[in-house]
Parts: structure tokens; sequence; C-alpha cells
């Protein structure tokens, strides 16, 4: 394996920084179980519990729900493991990978682009921490439970006070730096699996069993309501599962970079995310089932299930778990990534933790409470719309580095401004032009998604595109840049 060359960093560099620079030999450490209690740790979130809920809801039973979130980690980890590769072998982080298919400057664009999604999923995650703490407070302090809304924000101000304050634990950990991730993932990873398998426990026990979800028909079987009409709805839905993580197929590089051997990262993510994402999203899936019978309702989110208790211990402990939980898999996933990219734009003005604090404010603006509040409009418009501008950007990386490059990349150049990867003007046409071919055919399907195009005026098949996004751009842009680059090498 060929060892990353010690790339300074020097004031005049404009592309390089100590966060930006190859991770040398001596700090690539990490090996199978590190990569797979990253992914244990970021999969069992409540996220991910609540994953299966927006599929059964819109008509799938528990087993079909299951299998198409299992199915879509196999289809991700296809992707994940390959942009790993780089990472892995030069130990450089992921918006330096894009410098070589997009130029030096125009790595900026991919890197941008996953970085605006993550500040989106931070603000979900944060939003969650914080409600979680308001509910449970609400335990103690009923009057904390109501409250008039906010005009324009549509939340109440103790909502938006823990909240923020969750946020603010965020920022704490951003400020303390890498190193303090480690110790939470070590943490998290058995507290969320052995708070999910109690609970598990405790619906089978309460309930005797796991109640009539895990018995209900799908609505897609002959002579129910939407029998014939299952994969019409399968592939959608798969698109939108895979959107989950298809943020991370892009940014893994941002953790191989650590790795020991290309067997560690490989191994190590085939072990922790498909199964973790299966079991977690099953444990939610039966514990809602059971609660239909315990409470008389159906209860999706785990934070209400656990409010049903009245044991003040089990409360406290119960939201520190949820706590630390949701802390550590935000870090992880949505902060890594966008503080590296940020990073990326300015060098020398933007460092790690600055990168953080933006990543914090972004994902305060995007109002997350208002993305979780129709599962329909999460699946069908956040997962899916993003995974049409992420497939293209992961077709482009892995045709550059596999099919064109062979996976040798000339180290040095990409911290240059002038050299092998700048291009024109530090933008490769040939990038640009496979990622717009690989996403402009689900821009018709959005916009009617998002009600502003008329569904009439557009031809079926144009619209039905949009849910095959990440298929269709990742595809398409693979070819296209193939061809594209062959056609015109320094473009």
């Amino acid at each position: 394996m060929a060892a990353p060359l010690a790339i300074s960093h020097p004031p005049d560099n404009p592309l390089s920084n100590a966060d930006l620079a190859p991770v040398p030999p001596q700090s690539r450490t990490w090996g199978l179980w590190n990569f797979a209690a990253l992914w244990i740790s970021m999969a069992a979130c409540i996220p991910t519990y609540m994953l299966a809920s927006s599929l059964i809801e819109q008509g799938m039973n528990w087993w079909e729900s299951i299998l198409t979130i299992f199915l879509a980690n196999l289809i991700v980890l296809v992707p994940m493991v390959l942009n790993a590769h780089a990472g892995t072998k030069y130990g450089i982080p992921f918006p330096v990978y894009c410098r070589a298919s997009f130029g030096v400057l125009g790595a900026n664009i991919p890197a941008l682009l996953r970085a605006l999604v993550a500040c989106g999923w931070f603000g979900i995650q944060a939003w969650i921490g914080g409600e979680a703490i308001h509910k449970i407070l609400a335990v103690f302090f009923p009057a904390l439970a109501g409250g008039a809304l906010i005009p324009g924000l549509d939340i109440t101000p103790t909502a938006l006070g823990c909240f923020l304050f969750f946020w603010g634990i965020n920022m704490w950990v951003i400020y303390k730096g890498i190193d303090s991730i480690r110790l939470l993932l070590a943490v998290k990873a058995p507290l969320l699996i052995a708070l999910g398998l109690l609970l598990l426990l405790w619906a089978y026990q309460n309930a005797g069993g796991f109640g009539p979800i895990l018995s209900q028909p799908s609505a897609f079987d002959p002579g129910q309501p939407k029998s014939g009409q299952f994969w019409l709805f399968f592939f959608p839905a798969l698109t939108g599962m895979i959107g989950f993580w298809a943020t991370l197929s892009l940014n893994i590089p941002d953790f191989s970079r650590y790795a020991r051997s290309q067997r560690d990262q490989v191994l190590g993510q085939a072990v922790g995310l498909p199964p973790t994402m299966a079991l977690y999203a099953f444990i939610g899936v039966a514990v809602t089932s059971a609660t239909t019978i315990i409470y008389k309702e159906t209860l999706w989110d785990p934070v209400v299930v656990l409010t049903r208790f009245t044991n003040p211990f089990v409360l406290i402990v119960a939201m520190l778990a949820l706590c630390i939980a949701t802390l550590a898999t935000n870090i992880a996933a949505n902060v890594v990534s966008p503080a590296n990219d940020f990073s990326n734009l300015s060098p020398r003005n933007i460092s790690f933790r600055f990168g953080g604090y933006i990543t914090g404010v972004i994902g305060i603006l995007m109002m997350p409470w208002k993305l979780l509040a129709d599962p329909t409009g999460y699946i069908f418009i956040w997962l899916i719309a993003y995974s049409a501008l992420l497939g293209p950007i992961g077709g482009i990386l892995i045709a550059d580095y596999f099919v064109c490059r062979r996976c040798e990349l000339n180290i040095t150049a990409l911290y240059r401004a002038e050299g092998e990867y700048s291009y024109i003007r530090g933008f490769s046409v040939v990038a640009l032009l496979a990622f717009l071919g690989g996403a402009l055919p689900s821009l018709p399907g959005f916009l009617v998604q998002v009600k502003l195009l008329d569904p009439a005026g557009i031809p079926p098949i144009l619209v039905g595109l949009y849910h095959y996004a990440w298929f269709i751009g990742f595809g398409l842009a693979f070819f296209l840049y193939i061809v594209l680059r062959r056609l015109a090498p320094n473009r």
C-alpha cells in the first residue's frame, strides 16, 4: 500500500491546512472493530428506529419494510467501500479526494452540496435530542408540555429552548475537537443497542407478544386497498432508504483515512452497517406494535414510549442515554464531513472547528422540525431530493478513481493550484457536465413533488424518473464521465 506523502501546509498554500493534509501512516490506527463500532454507533439512532414507520404508514407490512431497509443498505455499502479506498490508500479527506475529478477548485461544488445536506441532518438530530429532553422534562413538570406556538416557527418556546440547549452541547463537543468523538462513539455503540434490546424485551413481556403490526397484512396484497401497486411504491421507497446514508457513501474517506488497511475498512463497514440498520429498524417496528396493545395507541416515537414510564430513575437514565446516543451520531455523521468541506473553501481561514460552527448555525436556519413534520415529505422530498444530487457525485468519483485512474492519484498535485488537477482555472468541465447530466433528469419530478409544476403538463415518464433518482443519477454520471474524460482528458 502506498504511503501518503508528507504534504506541507504553509500559510501561503491556499489548498492545504493541518485538517486537510494526508494522515501520516503512524496516525492511521483504525482497525476492523473501529469501523464496525463507527457504523453501529451511527446506525443505532432514533431516526433508524423510526425509519420503518414511514414505510408501514404507506402500506408495507413489517417484513417488507425491514427487507427494503436492509437491501438499501447493502446497495449503498458498495459505493461506501469503493469511495473509502482512496481515503485508506492515501490518507486524504473527502474534499481533497474530489479534487482529482472536479478540479482543485471545482471540488468545492460536491463538497458544499454534501455539507448542506449534512447541515440539514445536523439540525434534525439536534431537534430529536432537544425533543427527548423536552418530553421527558414534561413528565416531571407537566406545565412545560404546553405553550403557545411562536409565530413563523410553529414550535413552543420550551421546545425551542430544549432544542437550543442540546444544540449548544453539540457546539461544545465541536469546540473540544475530533478526539472527543471517539470517546462518544465508544460509549454510545453498546449503550443504545442495550437500550433498544431492553425496550424490545419490555414490550414483548408487557404485550404478551409483539402485537398487531407484525401480523397485519401488506396494503399491497391481493384484496387490500393498494393491491397491485407494490412495485410503484417499492422503488421510490428503496431510493429514499438509500438516500439515508448516501451522504456517508461520499465522504467516507473522512473516516477511512485513519484505517490501517483496506480489509479493515471493508469488513468493518460490512459488519457494522446493514445488520445494525435492519436490527434497529426491527426493534422500532416490534416495540411500536406492542404499544398498540399496552397503551391502546400506536407510538412510533421511542421518546414518547419512554415518557410513559413512571419511575423517575428510568426516565433520567433514558434521557441521558438518548442524548448521548443522538449527540454521538450527530457529531460523527453530520459534523466531521461538513467541517472538512467548509474548511476546503478557504483552508487558510476556516479550520475544522470553525467549519463545525458553520454547520451548527445552518442546521438551525433549516428549521428541522418542519422537515420531520410529514413522513411522506421526509421520504419523497428530503431523502430522495438530496439523493438525486449525491448519486451523480458518487458515480463521478468512482468512475474517475477506479476506471479512469486505476486507483492511482498524484497526491502532490492535489494540493497545488497549478498542476494535473487544475483543469480549466481549477474546474473540470467534464465533471460538471457529467454531474448535470446525472442530476437534471430528476428535476421535473422534484418540481412536481414540491408543487412548483403541474404534473398534468409533464410527461409521466419524466415525473416517474424522480422516484429512481439515486440510481439514474449515479448510472448516468458514471457513464458520461468516462466518455467525456476520454474525449477531453485535460478538461
